[in-house]
């Protein structure tokens, strides 16, 4: 039931759009005035999801149809919709994106297109505000930040399909995700407490406030799921009966005064690895970001940044015995100057410094297994010039130095035809790079007699991970409706793998990777109270060597839901995602991957609506359901035993609970 869900609203639901004719008349993409963010589309009667504008694709305020990258946002309105306690949950339902997992080093995965080469987050590059961060010394690690960032303080979220390293650097190979926090327009205070079965514990809180230029947004969330009580076939220990917990604590400030801003994050997650033996894993990261905004004449905005990110993992009491810290700096002047009305140029600089350790504690003393640090500096530029009305070219590069590597260009063009006021086609080339982390130059070895000690062995030589892709892509836009489809094809090459992982296994760059499928997704407001939104994904990959389907991604995932928002303060939601089967999996120990539904719910009932009308304060009941189909998730192990498994959702969790809020002009 829950598969034809998905496929229904993802696949089919966008062709029925195009042929149901308009309730009302649509704007323009260009035109009229544009809807505020932080605005209900509840309300939004008159108002187009043309309307809708975006920053990540060209570092400015456009509209979405204009921006040269196939993108989706999350709106607010999906978010007070659908809801969710973890970032993870929220991009389930973002289309072209799947959940995954590796056995020990990323344990909480997004991957984009099919995209999961690496063991970790690597290929995904997150920023926060348009701010990157990065951990540096394994490659990518994102599980912190998809279990743990406070989501009750994100305003919306730009998620950009294919590479963005023009503008955004390392990293921004498969995806760029910008986690768009909220602006204070007042005073006001929410906190939410949620409680399930088995201790699962859910709350989260909020506070702004506002005086004259200065303004502070400040968020809090604590999430811990129920204990997993289950049975774990590992290869040193046999069967173990094995508690996994799934506890996470974030936090975010941001700060502004004028044209200054100041903003911060902390996100700290603690669960279960299967590294041959159970471990205890704990992510821990610090983001903070110094920025300054400067309108240097009426045709030049500029901004100077100073980023910092710190992360942190620490492999608890089992294999693999290590410890990891990270640290990059990086200090960016950006600038978006407008000489003609036909034309936009984005253009910077940046400098950044990166230094990590990696420990092995089992020994004693403790050994330093890697420990080093590396500059890189890069300069890029992107113009859009509007050769027609309704014709738009697009052209930009980075040149960037790293390290000892040499220097290195990677370029980006397209064009964006407007063919109505309803229709827009994008035809884009982009190139991305992902750079060599501090692990895959610097390891080396522990040897024997140490068990669990790493095999792993860097390489100083390796040179940047590279892909190319195309993307051509339609999109359809009336009012309240929003299709999108796109075809996409994607080359890996220089990719770096472990040679000889089976043994003592070194980095070596090796081989390509070519992707290329189909995505679609659809949006539709049925009045004021209903709304429906649906994606599918079809992906296919094949290596170097000829051999397809390599990664642990599915070739088919369908997703949809449905809410019903209502005058009187209710709103009840509910959401699928589907993932399709996976071959190769039949002899693992653990029950095996396959075909699964992640059915999610929510429900608001606006109490104080009716209790205390005409009151600033507010208080709402709150009920959310993960995993609604109950069957425990098991994913491929992406790391250390091809063929097998690993647990991934213990089933079931239902939380209640109350939200209050107050708020003063």
């Amino acid at each position: 039931m829950q598969f034809r869900l998905g496929l229904a609203l993802g696949s089919v639901f966008g062709i029925w759009l195009l042929s149901t004719p308009a309730f009302a008349q649509g704007v323009p993409a260009g035109s009229g005035q544009a809807a505020s963010q932080s605005k209900d589309l509840y309300s939004m009667d008159l108002e187009s999801l043309l309307n809708v504008k975006v920053t990540t694709a060209s570092k400015y305020l456009e509209n979405l149809s204009d921006a040269p990258g196939v993108m989706s946002v999350v709106t607010q309105d999906e978010l007070q919709r659908f809801g969710g306690l973890t970032l993870s949950e929220i991009l389930d339902r973002v289309a072209g994106l799947s959940l995954s997992t590796a056995s020990f080093t990323d344990r909480s995965l997004i991957a984009a297109r099919g995209d999961q080469t690496r063991i970790n987050g690597g290929h995904i590059l997150f920023l926060i505000n348009g701010r990157p961060t990065r951990e540096i010394l394994e490659g990518g690690l994102i599980g912190d930040l998809l279990e743990s960032f406070p989501v009750n303080v994100l305003e919306r979220i730009e998620v950009i399909k294919g590479p963005g390293s023009v503008l955004y650097g390392s990293n921004a190979y498969s995806a760029v995700i910008n986690l768009i926090t909220k602006k204070a327009d007042g005073n006001s205070a929410v906190v939410t407490g949620l409680g399930s079965q088995g201790q699962g514990v859910a709350t989260n809180g909020e506070v702004m406030f506002q005086h004259g230029a200065f303004s502070l947004v400040g968020a809090g969330q604590f999430h811990q799921d129920p204990d997993w009580f289950t049975p774990l076939q590992t290869t040193y220990a046999g069967i173990e009966d094995v508690v996994i917990p799934n506890r996470s604590k974030g936090a975010y400030l941001g700060i502004n005064y004028k044209g200054l801003s100041l903003m911060s994050s902390f996100t700290d997650w603690t669960t279960g690895y299967d590294e041959g033996l159970f471990g205890i894993g704990h992510w821990r990261r610090n983001f903070a970001d110094l920025g300054y905004s400067w309108k240097a004449s009426q045709k030049w905005d500029m901004n100077f940044d100073i980023t910092y990110t710190r992360a942190t993992l620490n492999a608890q009491g089992s294999i693999p015995f290590i410890t990891r810290v990270s640290n990059e700096a990086v200090a960016e002047w950006t600038n978006v100057i407008r000489p003609t009305d036909k034309d936009r140029i984005t253009f910077g600089a940046l400098y950044n410094y990166i230094q990590g350790t990696e420990t092995f504690y089992a020994t004693d003393p403790s050994t330093v297994i890697a420990n080093g640090s590396r500059p890189g500096e890069a300069f890029y530029a992107q113009l859009d010039h509007a050769l027609l009305e309704n014709l738009k070219l697009i052209g930009g590069f980075q040149a960037n130095k790293i390290g000892k590597l040499s220097l290195d260009v990677v370029p980006r063009g397209g064009v964006i035809w407007n063919a109505t006021s309803h229709v827009s086609f994008k035809a884009l080339y982009s190139q991305a790079f992902r750079a060599p982390s501090l692990n895959e130059t610097l390891l080396h070895y522990i040897p024997p007699p140490y068990i669990g000690g790493p095999s792993l062995l860097g390489d100083p030589n390796l040179a940047p991970e590279k892909v190319a892709t195309v993307d051509v892509g339609m999109t359809y836009q009336r009012e309240r409706f929003q299709f999108a489809v796109d075809y996409f094809h994607s080359k890996m090459t220089d990719t770096i793998v472990l040679a000889d992982a089976t043994t003592n296994g070194h980095y070596v760059n090796m081989g390509q990777t070519t992707f290329q499928g189909v995505e679609m997704e659809g949006k539709y407001y049925l009045g004021k109270s209903f709304f429906l939104i649906g994606s599918g994904l079809y992906q296919t990959n094949i290596d170097g060597s000829g051999n397809s389907n390599t990664t642990p991604i599915p070739n088919f995932g369908g997703k949809g839901g449905i809410s019903y928002k209502s005058a009187n303060g209710l709103i009840a939601s509910l959401f699928d995602a589907y993932q399709g089967g996976l071959s190769g999996y039949s002899n693992a120990l653990n029950p095996k991957p396959g075909t699964y539904n992640m059915l999610n719910a929510q429900v608001r009932f606006d109490l104080s609506r009716h209790l205390f009308p005409g009151s600033r304060t507010g208080c709402t009941l709150v009920a959310h359901g993960d995993n609604l189909v109950n069957h425990a998730v098991w994913l491929p192990d992406w790391n250390d035993a091809p063929g097998d498994s690993i647990f991934y959702n213990r089933g079931r969790t239902v939380y209640l609970g109350l939200e209050f809020s107050v708020k003063k002009d």
